[in-house]
This record gives structure tokens, C-alpha cells and sequence, in this order.
């Protein structure tokens, strides 16, 4: 073989090695075998409620960037962990503490799974769904008098007030107490998931909010 050859197979060889800049930064395969946190599984989650399922997406990606921030709605398609993240944050205190609240979801993982021994997403999964509130009130004037009507809610306000029912209900549990933010974080998510009502902030924000709309129709 002549040393052209030789330099050629090499060249070729070097270029089978390079990426191709116009190739997409993942394959599908790599994306779904990958891993929230690099621990927990996001293939198998199970969905109970069908009308919240279409706006529930679990990924392995906690923090997209705010990818979703420029299109209207846009929200549905990130992944429900990190839209717990960002509500979390929705505080004085916690505003744009992405970093420090994305450990604290972990930690709060970590607890779930010693505690329950499955998948904390497949928890946080079933916590915002038993949270989530199927009929509220509005106000509607007559004239001078305003009059509470209930209204059903819709499939994507129902995903938006369970997570703020948790994120609520973790601030209580943490004012001016001993108890750790991913413990707390852990407890509701736990209490939420089982549906008790006594243990569970959300879990009584939504029966409450019910209550309400049940007495208005």
C-alpha cells in the first residue's frame, strides 16, 4: 500500500471522527435513555387522570432555559419538574434561585424515595393530580351585585393551581420553622400523592376551593 493511500484512509478515518455540525446535539435514543437528575427513570410514569395527562410532560431535563418563555402556552411542553422549580421561586425571597431550588427538588427525591421506595416523579406525578381542582368560582355583575358562578377548569389551570397549591403549601411548612425546604418539599408531595387531606396543604386548598364552587351553582 503507498503512503498516498495510507494518508488518505487516514484523512477519511478523521473525518468519521468529527461531528457533524449540522446534526442534532441528541438522538432520541440517547434522550429517552437519559435519566432525571441521572438517577430517576421518566420512561414508565403512569398517568391516572386523562385530561391533565396532555399537559403533564416529564423529561429528563430540569432546566431548559426558559426555551419556553417567548411562545404562548408554551409551558405545557417542559417538563413538570421543572415547572415545579420555577413556581418554588415564585417568591421575594426565592426569585431567579434556580440552582438552589433545583437542589432542593432533589434532595426532596432523594427523601421520597427512601421513604416511599418509588419513583418520586411517578409521586409528583399523582400529587398534582389529586391536587388539581376540577370546579371553581367567578364573579359575574348583574347590575350593581356581583354573584359567584361555578365554572369548571380548565385541563391546564388545573395543572397550574395544583403546582401553586404545593409550592404554597411548602412555604407554610418552612415559615419560621426548623423543617428544611426539601423536607417539607418532600412531605406535601408524599401527603398529596396518598390524597390526605389533614397532612396535605394542597389537598385541602382543592377540596376547599370545591366547596365553594359547589355551593355557588
Amino acid at each position: 500500500m503507498s503512503g498516498e493511500e495510507v494518508e488518505a484512509e487516514s484523512d477519511e478515518d478523521v473525518a468519521a471522527d468529527e461531528p457533524d455540525p449540522d446534526a442534532p446535539a441528541a438522538s432520541e435514543a440517547a434522550n429517552e435513555n437519559a435519566e432525571l437528575f441521572g438517577v430517576w427513570d421518566v420512561t414508565e410514569i403512569a398517568y391516572e387522570d386523562p385530561s391533565t395527562k396532555r399537559y403533564m410532560t416529564v423529561t429528563p431535563i430540569a432546566h431548559t432555559m426558559g426555551r419556553h418563555a417567548s411562545k404562548q402556552f408554551q409551558k405545557s411542553e417542559i417538563s413538570l419538574v421543572e415547572r415545579l422549580i420555577n413556581r418554588l421561586m415564585q417568591t421575594d425571597e426565592n426569585t431567579g434561585k434556580k440552582q438552589q431550588t433545583t437542589r432542593i427538588v432533589r434532595d426532596a427525591f432523594d427523601v421520597i424515595h427512601e421513604r416511599t421506595e418509588e419513583n418520586p416523579v411517578q409521586i409528583l406525578v399523582r400529587a398534582v393530580e389529586n391536587a388539581a381542582p376540577r370546579e371553581e368560582t367567578v364573579r359575574l355583575k348583574y347590575g350593581g351585585i356581583s354573584v359567584p358562578k361555578a365554572v369548571d377548569v380548565a385541563p391546564q389551570r388545573r395543572v397550574d393551581q395544583a403546582l401553586l397549591f404545593i409550592s404554597d403549601g411548602v412555604a407554610n411548612a418552612t415559615y419560621k420553622s426548623s423543617t428544611s425546604a426539601a423536607e417539607a418539599l418532600a412531605n406535601e408531595l408524599i401527603a398529596a400523592a396518598d390524597y390526605d387531606a389533614d397532612a396535605s396543604y394542597s389537598i385541602s386548598q382543592k377540596e376547599e376551593r370545591e366547596r365553594v364552587a359547589a355551593a355557588a351553582r
